[in-house]
């Protein structure tokens, strides 16, 4: 079977601009945890798309941690590529695909740092060994080896032991959403797409889409 020969019809079930919530992060948070319900693999899994200062666009999976009013929140190195980019370019795209319900969610928005005390929070709660990894990579950084980043974690966890320190360079990220798009979809590429925009008062706007 060729590439071109993969296909499926979806047909779980439907979605309507007059049904789905007034706020988008309500609604985000219905199908999240219906996305829980159905135990999919890391439904947090998003891919954040980001853009260099050559224009050319990247993208990476990253885990959601929190979504609020506020937004949607994330961690990270500041000095990866990633980081480097949103420091050019403060606006991002996420994408969370829950292909076992048949569903997408894509928000675009403006993107900045959370503050100190929260990136201390979250990097306080990780496991010790996800606390002192941040510490010893140099994300997106050259490496000649494994065993040279091996290296660097044996060094970092030999001087913090069981207290590592948050670096200044790593913590959270916090998408302010301006777009957000539910998409189900439905026999005959026929999908639902209602798209949410927001207002200059901050108000949301929602219509459908044609697929």
């Amino acid at each position: 079977m060729s590439i071109a020969d993969l296909r499926k019809d979806y047909s779980r079930a439907s979605l309507s601009e007059l049904d789905v919530a007034a706020d988008p992060i309500v609604q985000f948070s219905t199908w999240f945890d219906e996305a829980i319900k159905a135990e999919i693999a890391e439904p947090n899994a998003m891919s954040v798309a980001t853009v260099g200062a050559d224009g050319k666009p990247s993208s990476r999976i990253v885990l959601l941690k929190q979504v609020d009013a506020a937004g949607f929140t994330w961690f990270t190195n500041y000095h990866s590529r990633k980081g480097r980019e949103i420091a050019q370019h403060p606006y991002v795209a996420l994408l969370f695909h829950w292909v076992e319900l048949e569903r997408q969610v894509r928000i675009e928005g403006k993107i900045e740092q959370v503050t100190a005390s929260e990136s201390d929070a979250y990097f306080s709660s990780r496991p010790l060994s996800s606390q002192i990894g941040a510490i010893a990579s140099e994300q997106s950084q050259p490496v000649d080896k494994r065993e040279t980043l091996e290296a660097q974690f044996a060094t970092a966890e030999a001087k913090y032991g069981a207290q590592p320190v948050r670096p200044e360079h790593w913590g959270g990220y916090r998408v302010v959403p301006e777009k957000m798009e539910f998409w189900q979809g439905r026999r005959s590429r026929l999908h639902d797409r209602v798209i949410y925009t927001r207002t200059a008062d901050g108000a949301w706007d929602r219509q459908r889409l044609q697929p």
